[in-house]
């Protein structure tokens, strides 16, 4: 009898595809996914136009458009001048930042290993995880500010552990590390053979006038990291699934030996689109903190009448709120259901993002990667709960 070996069964549709069919079936305004609602700007559009019509329709290097690569390196240099990043060697443009964390995984983790991952997580990590049969190790991080409790850590790490994913700023919470942050974990790790995963999507939107530390900016993480970014999130442009992973030349190689036989290159004329665009208007990422801090204080300003408490979010474009004093008796999911059902509107429950959630969880993640209507309408519906 023929029968299916699943790698992963436990692994199912993702919340995220979930609660955006949910909000479509209900006609709910969709707050869950982690998406625009607004256009691009205009001349990354033409870009795109000019570069496929130009003949930028056939693979690309598969490590990606040189200028591109070039870009990126321009990025780090611009937020810590001492960095010096060769395009050639320690960054590779990939189809997405997911498929870029999935190959760092596959690239350095084997059988038996374990991996350390601050929950609640990126809904990702776990199944690459277990795809190369390693174990995950959930270490919570702390409420309402969701820090890391560093004891923790080091009670985590045993002698099989070869990886601690870091993600900041954090989806879906929006804290962000401080260099204190990296330090603890540097003195931690420094006499192990541990490796450091950086997902740092959202490194360019960070609020309040503080700062985004990438792991690439300690000299002694240098040789042992890998730094992934999303082109995605910072142009709003998510649907281009177009990201980068950036690592020492040894590390790199690696990557990219696993790299090749996943996904082989990117999208070759929106890399075009993008290098040329990021050339002409380097503004757009001087200005995009600020731009995503007006609409996270938008949002947070129409809930000043509505009975859902916060901890202001320091990044991303994502704001946890808690229902406590509105229907403390559902769990976060049937919070969710009852929002959509009752009120038309959709969240994600953070719930999703750990194995073990703790019981009395009463989160929901909201996206105001939205334009400011969007927001306004948000907000008075909550306002109502």
């Amino acid at each position: 009898m023929f029968h299916i070996n699943n790698k992963v069964p436990q692994t199912g549709t993702t919340i995220f595809s979930t609660m955006s069919a949910l909000a479509q079936q209900l006609n709910a305004l969709n707050l869950s996914q982690g998406f625009p609602n607004f256009a691009p700007p205009p001349s990354l559009i033409q870009a795109l136009q000019d570069a496929t019509a130009q003949g930028y329709n056939q693979y690309p290097l598969g490590d990606g458009l040189p200028a591109l690569r070039e870009q990126v390196c321009q990025i780090f240099k611009q937020r810590n001048p001492q960095l010096n990043l060769d395009p050639n060697q320690e960054v590779t443009i990939t189809s997405g930042a997911t498929i870029a964390l999935h190959c760092a995984i596959q690239a350095f983790i084997q059988a038996g290993d374990e991996v350390i991952v601050f929950d609640p997580s990126y809904d990702s990590y776990a199944p690459s995880i277990a795809l190369v049969g390693a174990k995950a190790i959930h270490v919570h991080l702390q409420a309402p500010h969701f820090s890391v409790d560093w004891q923790k850590v080091k009670d985590a790490i045993s002698p099989k552990t070869r990886m601690i994913i870091v993600n900041t700023p954090h989806n879906p919470t929006g804290a962000i590390w401080s260099k204190q942050d990296w330090f603890n974990l540097i003195e931690i790790i420094e006499k192990h053979n541990i490796m450091v995963l950086s997902d740092e999507v959202y490194e360019h939107l960070v609020f309040d006038q503080k700062q985004h530390y990438s792991a690439l900016d300690f000299p002694k993480l240098r040789d042992r990291s890998m730094v992934v970014g999303s082109f995605g999130k910072s142009f709003h442009v998510t649907g281009w699934k177009t990201g980068y992973c950036t690592a020492s030349p040894k590390i790199m190689q690696a990557f990219r030996q696993v790299y090749q036989f996943a996904s082989f290159c990117g999208v070759a004329p929106v890399q075009v689109a993008l290098s040329q665009f990021m050339q002409q208007h380097p503004e757009h990422l001087a200005q995009l903190a600020s731009f995503y801090q007006a609409k996270r204080d938008l949002f947070l300003q129409g809930l000043k009448e509505a009975r859902f408490t916060y901890t202001t979010s320091q990044g991303t474009y994502f704001q946890t709120l808690d229902y406590s004093q509105i229907q403390p008796h559902l769990n976060d999911v049937e919070m969710c259901q009852y929002l959509a059902e009752q009120h038309k509107i959709v969240a994600i429950p953070l719930s999703a993002f750990y194995k073990k959630p703790p019981q009395q969880l009463r989160l929901l993640r909201f996206c105001f990667a939205k334009q400011n209507s969007t927001l306004q309408h948000a907000t008075e519906i909550l306002a109502t709960c």
